[in-house]
C-alpha cells in the first residue's frame, strides 16, 4: 500500500460536505470579525473605547439594532444607508467583512484544522485592525500591536521549544525592522517623511511570527503591494489635500496574509536554486 504523506487534517477533509461545512464557518467567522475589528479600529483612532459602548451609526449617532449588524448582508440590504437617517455609509464597512471572510477562508485551507491555523487567524486579526486604523487615520494603534505581540508570546510558550522558538521570534521582528529603522534615519536626515514608526512596529510583529527569512520576503512583497497600492489611491484621490498620504499597513497586511499562504513554498523554491 502507498503510504500516505499528506499532512492535511483529516476532520476537514474527511469528506467534501465537512470541508464545506467548514469553510462556511470560518468565512462567517470572518465576517464577523472584519465587522468588529473596523468598528474596533474606527473607535480606536477617534478616541472612543473599543470594548464598551453599542455599535451606533457614525453619522447620527442612533444605536444599531441586530438586524443592522448582519456582516455583509445588512449593508446590501439598506443600500448602503443608515436606517435611520438615511445617511451614506463607507463601502470599507462593506469590504472589510468580505476581506476578512477570504482571509479566514484561505488559512483555514492552508493550515487546517491546526493550533497554527488558530495562531494565523489571530494574527490576520491584529494586522485588519491596524490596517482599518490606518486606512482610517493613517495610525497604527500600539494597543493592537500589543495584542498581537502577547498572541505570539501565548503560542511560544505552549511550543514545547520555548528558548528557539523564542529566539526565532526576535529575531525574525528585529531584523527586518532594523532595516526599516535605517531608512527611516535616512528620511529623517533627508527630510523626508514617507514612512512612520507604526509600521517598523507592524514589521516586526510579523517576523516575530514568520522569522527572518519569511518576513523579508514579507517586508519585499509589502514594498511592492505599496508602490501598486500608492499610485492607485494618489490616482483615485487626486486633486484632495492628502491625497499624497499613503497608508502603508494595509500592504504590510497583504504581504502577510500572502507570506503565510505561499512564502514557504516561495522560499523552499529560491534556496533549491542554489
Amino acid at each position: 500500500f502507498k503510504k500516505r504523506t499528506d499532512r492535511r487534517s483529516p476532520l476537514l477533509y474527511l469528506t467534501p460536505f465537512l470541508t464545506v461545512y467548514f469553510c462556511l464557518l470560518a468565512a462567517l467567522l470572518g465576517a464577523c470579525m472584519g465587522s468588529f475589528l473596523n468598528c474596533a479600529a474606527w473607535r480606536a483612532v477617534h478616541g472612543e473605547s473599543v470594548l464598551k459602548g453599542r455599535s451606533h451609526c457614525d453619522q447620527c449617532g442612533h444605536v444599531l439594532a441586530a438586524k443592522d449588524l448582519v456582516p455583509v448582508f445588512s449593508f446590501l440590504a439598506l443600500k448602503g444607508r443608515c436606517r435611520y437617517c438615511g445617511g451614506k455609509m463607507s463601502r470599507g464597512f462593506l469590504w472589510s467583512e468580505i476581506v476578512s471572510a477570504l482571509v479566514f477562508v484561505s488559512l483555514l485551507l492552508r493550515y487546517d484544522l491546526s493550533l497554527r491555523t488558530l495562531e494565523f487567524l489571530l494574527l490576520a486579526s491584529v494586522l485588519l485592525a491596524c490596517a482599518f486604523a490606518d486606512l482610517e487615520e493613517y495610525i497604527i494603534p500600539d494597543r493592537f500591536l500589543a495584542a498581537g505581540i502577547a498572541i505570539r508570546a501565548c503560542f511560544i510558550l505552549v511550543s514545547g521549544d520555548i528558548f528557539h522558538e523564542a529566539l526565532r521570534s526576535l529575531l525574525g521582528g528585529a531584523v527586518a525592522a532594523a532595516l526599516l529603522a535605517v531608512v527611516l534615519a535616512l528620511e529623517k536626515v533627508m527630510k523626508r517623511d514617507a514612512m512612520g514608526g507604526g509600521d517598523i512596529k507592524l514589521i516586526f510583529l510579523t517576523g516575530l511570527y514568520f522569522g527572518w527569512q519569511l518576513n523579508l520576503f514579507c517586508l519585499i512583497l509589502a514594498c511592492f503591494s505599496g508602490i501598486l497600492f500608492g499610485a492607485a489611491a494618489m490616482r483615485a484621490r487626486k486633486g484632495e489635500e492628502d491625497a499624497k498620504l499613503i497608508p502603508w499597513g494595509p500592504s504590510i497586511a497583504f504581504a502577510a496574509w500572502m507570506t503565510a499562504l505561499f512564502g514557504q513554498n516561495v522560499l523552499n523554491w529560491y534556496l533549491s536554486l542554489f
